[in-house]
């Protein structure tokens, strides 16, 4: 061979080798881009609101084995998970769980609270640009706006530039709006006038034709036109009070407390009243499916995530107290609505192809009226008649009528703007209140909430109060009182404090890439965003201060 052939050969060989060399690399660059990374094909984020972390083993002997019972055999339960501020209401429960923040910085201090630049309560979801789509009715003027971080809903749009479909439903309307985000492709709740599920402009112009159909099927009418009677034999709710107690309120529209509940009898608020039933939270599961239907979750390319709240407790609860024969059947009955779900889920997704979370945006305190049968301290008192006091007070020793603006949310919002008009001294006013609180039997402290970390207050009360605590929607004074205290009134219970019952939340994570386990690590309801971003491999929330359960993520 010579040598300009010997060249002309080498140069050929060298050159195959760098096509077969580039070819090879280009066909495990294509095989690489083929294979996306394993994620769900829906997420279902379940929140019940008014869950305490006690009801899923106290009922548990009449639990079925397909509904908490599976969800703790096959998923994994952080046991000792709370909240991490104050108050406990649904509206900061529903935000932290999705946002991964707390009040101080995602903005939500609460249900309500007082607005100084507008003079006037607000309501979390009030939104007054926005109007009601699928009815007559001003239930529909809410949105996400006052909301001021994003959700793990809304990280999981940015992330795949908004091929995601989310969609958020709850009876209750901020139990709708809060968890789907700012950028969720439809909320849905449901309106008193006609029972029907309802929207916003926020989110659509019009109702799509399967919401309704369904809306025409008047379910709720349906549910209505049956009496409440106990799901078992009566006399197997030992675990709760007599079926008729003076401190249990009634459904609206009833004369009684006691089974069965003669729904069909309801007329004039039978709407409302229905919240205040445990069909209700069937009613939401059957809209639930029919969303995944129509709307096809879990079809996509991508994983789209549906947020379900269950809001029928907090009525049933708030109503009747946790130690009534209506929470206890209430909750057997959802047992059976989860189990029932989940076959449904496992039916149309498959088995192991959907991501689920259960968790409680809070618990419930024990009706005083109880505790005291029992010999165990506890009370109420009035917000009315702190407002009163201190007023009266204000008005006798410096002239000012009316200084109160508002008492909610456990703290006292004052009208410095009046104070220093009339030029009084502030800081004179504001020891006078701060000396009248402490002087309550059920106040153990009282404090301004600008000098909450000075104040001498123990663990956790001082972080979970500074978890709270916005400066720009926030009181002027907190107050803190003994356990077993509320602002509430002699029938029924409610909720909103540090304390275990309050705080103490069932967690459990089910399904897509779920270890089977359970941790009594302390867990909070912050660490739940950051755990399903790392699920999904996708960016926290803006605002997440939560941390990531890595029992649940190796």
């Amino acid at each position: 061979m010579t040598r300009k052939l010997f060249f002309i050969f080498s140069l050929l060989l060298l050159l195959g080798i760098s096509v077969n060399a580039q070819s090879a690399k280009t066909s495990v660059a294509n095989t690489a881009a083929t294979q996306a990374l394993p994620k769900p094909k829906l997420v279902i984020g379940i929140v019940i609101d008014q869950m305490r972390w006690d009801y899923l083993y106290r009922f548990n002997n009449l639990y079925t084995v397909n509904g908490f019972k599976r969800l703790i055999a096959e998923g994994f339960s952080c046991d000792n998970t709370f909240t991490p501020y104050t108050p406990t209401y649904t509206a900061p429960g529903h935000s932290c769980i999705y946002t991964g923040s707390v009040p101080a910085i995602n903005g939500m201090v609460g249900n309500y609270w007082f607005d100084k630049t507008l003079n006037a309560n607000v309501y979390c979801t009030d939104d007054s640009t926005v109007n009601t789509v699928g009815n007559k009715s001003d239930a529909g003027k809410m949105s996400p706006e006052n909301m001021w971080t994003t959700t793990i809903t809304d990280e999981l749009r940015l992330s795949n530039n908004f091929k995601s479909k989310v969609i958020g439903i709850a009876i209750k309307d901020r139990g709708a709006i809060l968890p789907a985000g700012h950028s969720a492709n439809a909320a849905y709740w449901y309106d008193d006038l006609g029972g029907k599920w309802i929207s916003s402009t926020y989110y659509m112009t019009d109702l799509p034709a399967w919401v309704k159909d369904f809306n025409a099927k008047d379910m709720a009418s349906v549910y209505m036109s049956k009496d409440w009677n106990t799901l078992l034999p009566i006399a197997q709710y030992d675990l709760s009070t007599g079926d008729e107690m003076p401190y249990e309120a009634s459904i609206m529209g009833e004369k009684t407390v006691t089974f069965p509940h003669k729904l069909p009898t309801i007329r004039e608020s039978k709407y409302a009243s229905f919240r205040t039933t445990p069909y209700a939270s069937t009613f939401t599961f059957d809209f639930a499916k029919k969303t995944i239907e129509n709307e096809k979750l879990g079809s996509n390319t991508v994983t789209d995530f549906l947020t379900l709240s269950l809001s029928s407790p907090d009525y049933i609860g708030h109503t009747f107290g946790p130690n009534s024969i209506e929470m206890e059947d209430a909750y057997l009955r959802l047992d059976r609505d989860i189990a029932d779900f989940l076959q449904w889920l496992d039916q149309t997704l498959g088995k192991g192809n959907y991501l689920a979370f259960l968790t409680a945006d809070h618990g419930v305190a024990h009706v005083p009226a109880f505790l005291a049968e029992h010999k165990i301290p506890g009370g109420n008192f009035n917000n009315t008649d702190i407002t009163k006091d201190i007023n009266q007070l204000i008005e006798t020793k410096f002239g000012i009528k009316n200084v109160v603006l508002s008492v909610q949310n456990y703290q006292v919002y004052l009208n410095f703007t009046e104070i220093e008009k009339q030029g009084k001294d502030r800081t004179a006013i504001v020891n006078e209140v701060i000396k009248l609180l402490k002087q309550k039997a059920y106040i153990l402290n009282a404090f301004e909430t600008e000098k909450l970390m000075l104040a001498n207050i123990p663990e956790p009360q001082k972080t979970m109060m500074a978890n709270g605590y916005n400066p720009k929607r926030s009181g002027d004074i907190q107050f803190t009182f003994k356990p077993g205290y509320f602002d509430g009134f002699s029938k029924g219970t409610t909720h909103g404090l540090w304390n275990p019952y309050d705080s103490h939340i069932p967690l459990l994570f089910f399904g897509w890439g779920v270890p089977h386990g359970n941790t009594s690590r302390e867990i909070y309801m912050t660490d739940i965003a950051a755990t399903v971003s790392a699920m999904l491999k996708i960016q926290m929330p803006n605002g997440c201060v939560g941390k990531v359960i890595t029992e649940i993520t190796k």
